[in-house]
């Protein structure tokens, strides 16, 4: 990459980042993951004009590459399914939105391999074909290129790779309750509870006299125990046909077992009942040319041979 190329890529980063937040800021309130959602602000903000500013390949391919790894920063961890769905669709606009032929490809680093993985399996999971599509089509059209890096490296060259702040409200929401109420704090507060109780049974205080309750521990454990009930109701709304596809299979697959059971047992009363070897039918053999040529003239040779016959 020469230097007037890297100069402008560095121009025009800070503000695509801009755009790339705007874009996927506004996809987060939607509180959707459907593509028509998505198209619908993509058409809105009109950002498949990006590559516009960019005249000669020397300034296209460089501005591309840095587009891709952009966006490749919200399609992985720590932030939330749904800015990782909206950086999906993003590449797939970007992608077939270049000006150049033939195409770059979108770098994906071997060590974030497992985290897109797990990210398909979780749609696949929920059943949000719209996410499962749009990866299917970059995967055929061998959009995606796997790398050791998710940076171009060169050999000796003064590349600066931006230290980007995360944006914390595309991030999932840390279970805080979790983090804070755990086996080991629930158990230092039981033996400072119960030491508190022996202090003052000591000091002969008045029962009336409490700073803290006495079922502190088992006041928290209640409320960590409704907290997790309320995440539990929170997705059985979000992903109600998942739910239904579970039980529809587990039906599935204990009716085939009954029938198959059914099936075994109606072949073995029958075979109990009358048991007949199965004949295996006989290959009709082809005779030989030779064979078929004595059928036809031996018999007549025998019959010249008697009629001509004589007596010495």
């Amino acid at each position: 990459m020469s230097r007037a190329a890297t100069k402008t890529c560095n121009v025009f980063w800070i503000p695509f980042n801009t755009d790339c937040e705007e874009l996927l800021g506004r996809f987060q309130k939607t509180e959707s993951v459907r593509y028509e959602e998505f198209a619908a602000i993509w058409r809105v903000m009109d950002f498949s004009s990006v590559y516009n500013g960019m005249i000669t390949n020397n300034e296209k391919r460089p501005f591309i590459r840095l587009v891709f790894t952009t966006v490749y920063e919200y399609f992985l961890p720590p932030n939330s399914f749904q800015i990782r769905v909206g950086a999906l669709y993003m590449f797939y606009g970007l992608y077939f939105a270049q000006p150049v032929s033939p195409k770059e490809k979108i770098c994906i680093a071997l060590k974030d391999w497992m985290c897109v993985q797990s990210f398909v399996a979780d749609a696949v999971m929920c059943q949000h074909l719209d996410v499962v599509y749009i990866y299917k089509k970059l995967v055929s059209e061998k959009a995606f290129y796997y790398s050791a890096m998710p940076h171009q490296l060169t050999f000796d060259s003064n590349r600066h790779f931006k230290s980007k702040k995360i944006n914390e409200m595309f991030q999932d929401l840390p279970e805080r309750v979790t983090e804070l109420v755990n086996a080991g704090t629930l158990e230092e507060i039981r033996n400072v509870q119960g030491h508190y109780e022996r202090i003052k049974q000591a000091l002969q205080v008045s029962s009336s006299v409490s700073v803290t309750p006495v079922n502190l521990r088992a006041q928290l454990e209640e409320c960590t125990l409704a907290f997790q009930q309320w995440k539990e109701k929170i997705k059985e709304r979000r992903n109600p046909v998942s739910d239904t596809k579970v039980k529809e299979s587990i039906e599935e697959l204990e009716a085939s077992k009954s029938r198959r059971h059914r099936q075994v047992e109606m072949n073995t009363s029958g075979s109990e009942s009358d048991h007949k070897p199965a004949l295996s039918p006989q290959k009709n053999k082809h005779t030989s040319l030779r064979q078929r040529t004595w059928d036809n003239l031996g018999k007549e040779v025998k019959r010249h041979e008697k009629k001509y016959k004589f007596k010495w």
